[in-house]
């Protein structure tokens, strides 16, 4: 696996995928530095070699040239971060992004225009791949977020070096991570899968049961594996078409010799608000009118001695409906443990939009080994895909 640290960028310029595609309020301002943060490590390494960095990425789903989504609102916010300046390129090809890789000089900056201002980019088009690769002479990808996706920028152009091309640092630490848990965990490993759709990660946990010793199953999928074994639900999120499957995994996970863990005791709501009357009940046992919001006490004490005695733990999914402060409190006592688990040597990695935003929002982000930084190409690798974005760097 080649990563940055396999060339010296003296005197080279380097075009790196980034993914850039961070939230704007309404001044067009950057609200979330984070993605442009986590590609500052990768930068630094080359211009402290001595080269020059093109920066490439997308923003938004623009429909053609939408100057709402041009990537000039974050040029400053880019700067900043970076602490160099940044130049920018009102195209992402043709003569103006040309002249500006031309003139290029080392220790330089240049940002490209949206990628996705061209259809090219999203429908993988060889000749734009190849017109974005002659502005460069090192390709490296350092965008985990859009490694699933086979775009021109980030995967069909790295034919155009096949013997300069790598992974950024950010990109290499998200397939170190994944490989910790996936191809060289240290036992007992457990996978703490939240969300409310067992449809979702069923492939996920089709893939993970051979490498698991215990699986937490939380969130609006427990009730599907509550209704299948028998319980009362009430009025709780359920996939009535999904009871079969959900007996079939159990089954599964008992011929490997996994440990499942459901939630015993729910908090129970008679409306899906945050103001709504609240009542703990036996999660076989929920009333009718009554829907069930977040893990129990005594679910959330049974999950503790599990976490505390992993060595590896996987967080993929909320345990309750966490965006309510009512409901939050499951969420955020499973991030504790996780957390208080990792201080004592676990190796945690925290993947999956809602558990991410979970993360962050309740100031548990670095007390984790690791946070991932794409949602959808970090659910397909634990589903056991190959993703087109980094294959293209391993051929």
């Amino acid at each position: 696996m080649k990563t940055i640290n396999d060339f010296n960028f003296q005197g080279k310029k380097a075009l790196i995928r980034v993914d850039f595609n961070v939230p704007l309020d309404e001044q067009f301002n950057v609200t979330d530095t984070n993605r442009i943060e986590a590609a500052q490590p990768t930068i630094a390494k080359i211009l402290a070699d001595g080269g020059s960095v093109i920066l490439m990425s997308h923003l938004g789903r623009p429909k053609g040239k939408e100057a709402k989504y041009s990537l000039e609102h974050i040029v400053t916010t880019t700067a900043n971060v970076l602490g160099v300046p940044v130049q920018f390129a009102s195209d992402c090809r043709g003569p103006v992004a040309q002249e500006a890789a031309a003139q290029l000089q080392p220790g330089q900056v240049l940002l490209l225009e949206n990628l996705r201002f061209y259809p090219e980019e999203e429908a993988g088009d060889v000749a734009f791949a190849q017109e974005l690769a002659s502005l460069g002479d090192i390709y490296v990808n350092d965008a985990f977020g859009t490694a699933h996706r086979a775009h021109a920028s980030t995967t069909i152009i790295a034919q155009f070096f096949p013997e300069a091309k790598c992974f950024g640092s950010l990109l290499a630490k998200e397939i170190d991570s994944l490989n910790r848990v996936l191809k060289q965990s240290v036992k007992p490993v457990t996978a703490v899968l939240g969300g409310s759709k067992v449809s979702s990660k069923i492939t996920v946990i089709e893939n993970i049961l051979d490498k698991v010793d215990h699986m937490i199953i939380g969130g609006g999928m427990t009730f599907t594996f509550i209704k299948a074994l028998g319980g009362n639900v009430g009025d709780s999120i359920c996939e009535m078409d999904k009871l079969d499957l959900a007996l079939e995994i159990l089954h599964q996970a008992k011929l490997k010799n996994v440990h499942i863990h459901l939630p015993v005791d729910v908090v129970a709501a008679n409306a899906f608000a945050n103001d709504a009357a609240t009542q703990i009940v036996d999660v076989r046992h929920i009333p009718d009118g009554w829907q069930g919001l977040d893990a129990g006490p005594q679910s959330l004490e049974n999950f503790k001695s599990i976490i505390m005695q992993s060595k590896t733990i996987l967080w993929n999914g909320p345990l309750g409906v966490f965006e309510m402060e009512r409901f939050a409190k499951g969420t955020i006592t499973l991030g504790e443990f996780i957390a208080e688990s990792t201080a004592q040597g676990a190796f945690s990695l925290v993947g999956g939009g809602d558990s991410v935003a979970a993360v962050k929002q309740f100031g548990l982000e670095p007390k984790m080994s690791y946070v991932s930084t794409g949602g959808g190409a970090m659910l397909e690798m634990l589903e056991g895909r190959t993703l087109p974005g980094i294959q293209a760097i391993l051929d």
